[in-house]
């Protein structure tokens, strides 16, 4: 399994702004791998371009070897409001993964929210079951994008260690700007540099912990800076 970039180039059409300018990547193995950088620098439209390759005009090339089913959820993706979040969940999961479910629902803290309407929760709640709603879909790739935005950070930390956990042979391609969070959790971070004149990507190995007992914050803050100094 793995995700390569070859010289990638993007701009949308009718633009004369290069959006993603000759992108050279590797993530050749499963786990957390982030894209890492301002607002504006094409991060999302990063993701949603490996999402769905084919529906871009885009030069160079992607290989997306072994990676059949890719999923992307985003901040703010709203789900149907006719019914509760507990029997949306319940229509859209097999009955084979009622136990992994259950399992997340609990990790996410999301019980009390079963019964309530979408609209209803704050961003944060609907962020995690909209989260839950695509980890229980079968995937090789899922594009996180913002998607634990608004959530309390000591959460956020538990749903990311348990997400590794019971997904170690999933690829996850993370997108947020917690700078701390991404430099712990994720193996390696692909920096996108905040110059619009001279763009910039960058490559930098995060610390990839499985438990808070592998946080070394030494090490950790050496590698926050290795990733501010790549913009």
């Amino acid at each position: 399994m793995h995700l390569r970039c070859n010289d990638l180039i993007f701009t949308y059409p009718g633009s004369d702004t290069c959006i993603l300018d000759r992108i050279n990547c590797a993530f050749t193995r499963p786990g957390f791998h982030s894209v890492f950088g301002p607002s504006g620098v094409g991060k999302s439209t990063f993701a949603k371009l490996i999402a769905a390759p084919t529906q871009y005009d885009f030069q160079g090339s992607l290989d997306l070897s072994e990676i059949t089913t890719i999923l992307y959820s985003y901040n703010l993706e709203r789900l149907p409001g006719w019914s509760s979040t507990g029997s949306h969940l319940d229509k859209v999961v097999a009955s084979e993964k009622e136990d992994l479910k259950k399992e997340l629902i609990e990790i996410f803290e999301i019980e009390p929210l079963l019964k309530q309407r979408f609209h209803e929760l704050s961003m944060g709640q609907q962020n995690r079951i909209n989260l839950i709603r695509y980890l229980l879909q079968d995937f090789d790739l899922l594009i996180l994008d913002e998607s634990l935005a608004n959530v309390d950070e000591k959460l956020r930390q538990s749903i990311i260690l348990a997400v590794k956990r019971i997904f170690p042979t999933k690829m996850f391609l993370y997108i947020s700007h917690h700078l701390m969070e991404v430099a712990t959790f994720c193996d390696e971070v692909m920096v996108f540099g905040a110059s619009a004149q001279s763009k910039n990507y960058s490559t930098i190995n995060g610390k990839n912990c499985f438990s808070e007992k592998d946080i070394d914050k030494k090490k950790r803050d050496t590698t926050m800076l290795e990733i501010m100094n790549a913009f």
